[in-house]
């Protein structure tokens, strides 16, 4: 709705309500369930000492070596993980809305079809806008990974929408 009023300046009668419909059915889901569990949960099971790494001071955390391999390999892993989950994820959504049909395994060939269509400019941009922003994402206090992930995360999903939230 921002992306449509803000940045497209459409008047309250051309808003594309399934349009608006996909971000947030998707944001729920996917934001506010999926992103949580992976985030906080798993991330602390494969990376036990990131509790340890982001309560340091930032020029402590500049100089602890498996702290910032660990960094690294959060950053390449949700890279990975927006890529190949994310995306395909968020084109199966826009597909059971826009489809016109009630038929699941169509929303998933059309999604995986527009995924695949987009996924080398759409992976390009993932890297130049998650690759820094997870840098700093995990590195933060955990209790501010998630705050400063939704920031980023309305900017992306702001930009998301401009380029591919249309039909």
């Amino acid at each position: 709705l921002v992306t449509q009023k803000v940045i497209e300046k459409k008047a309250w009668k051309d808003i594309d309500w399934k349009r608006n419909a996909v971000f947030c059915i998707f944001g729920f889901a996917y934001l506010g369930g999926f992103q949580y569990w992976y985030q906080v949960n798993v991330f602390k099971r494969l990376f036990p000492g990131i509790e340890k790494f982001t309560s340091q001071p930032w020029a402590a955390k500049l100089t602890d070596v498996q702290g910032l391999l660990a960094l690294g390999a959060q950053t390449v892993l949700d890279v990975g993980v927006l890529s190949m989950v994310y995306l395909p994820t968020f084109y199966v959504f826009k597909a059971g809305v826009f489809s016109g049909t009630m038929d699941p395994m169509q929303w998933v060939a059309s999604g995986l079809s527009s995924w695949k269509t987009n996924i080398a400019s759409d992976a390009y941009d993932v890297v130049r806008v998650w690759g820094p922003a997870d840098l700093v994402c995990f590195s933060v206090p955990l209790w501010l990974r998630l705050p400063v992930r939704h920031i980023v995360s309305f900017v992306w999903t702001s930009y998301l929408s401009f380029i591919r939230g249309s039909k």
